[in-house]
């Protein structure tokens, strides 16, 4: 699938689903999406204790950023958020696909980020570790790894 195509499939969502940024890619778009244009960024927004206990996406270190949405430990929302997503991307105008754990924080980055004048953010649907299975285990329903896209740890 072509990056136009992603990129309109991504819109389509936000329109049906009414969500506040660009839109939503799946993990296999959002992979497809980084291969098929170097200039995308993705940028994780987990804590950096999930990132090096957890995983990380394994991607070219140009298309790769990390800003905490919430700060580890305690969770409390990270007050610093947008100007550390300033200082990686400048250029407002790039595509930038948000991940997370499971695909709730990567929304809310997306709205902020849309909100301080990013016209190109997309939230990566599922996240890195997907939602918990009836066992209450991670990385087995959806998301990045579920999903055996590139990744490295835990």
């Amino acid at each position: 699938m072509s990056t136009q195509e992603i990129l309109s499939r991504a819109s389509a969502r936000a329109t049906e689903q009414q969500l506040p940024y660009a839109g939503a890619v799946t993990p296999e778009e959002a992979w497809n999406l980084l291969q098929q244009d170097p200039s995308v960024l993705l940028i994780d927004v987990r804590t950096q204790a999930e990132r090096d206990w957890i995983g990380k996406v394994s991607v070219p270190e140009h298309q790769h950023g990390a800003v905490q949405w919430n700060l580890y430990p305690g969770g409390t929302p990270n007050p610093a958020f947008l100007s550390q997503l300033t200082e990686i991307v400048p250029d407002k105008q790039r595509c930038i696909v948000f991940l997370c754990r499971s695909g709730v924080r990567s929304r809310h980055a997306a709205k902020a980020a849309t909100e301080a004048g990013y016209t190109q953010c997309f939230d990566i649907l599922e996240g890195f570790e997907g939602d918990k299975d009836t066992a209450g285990h991670r990385k087995t329903v959806g998301g990045w790894c579920f999903r055996q896209l590139p990744w490295t740890g835990a």
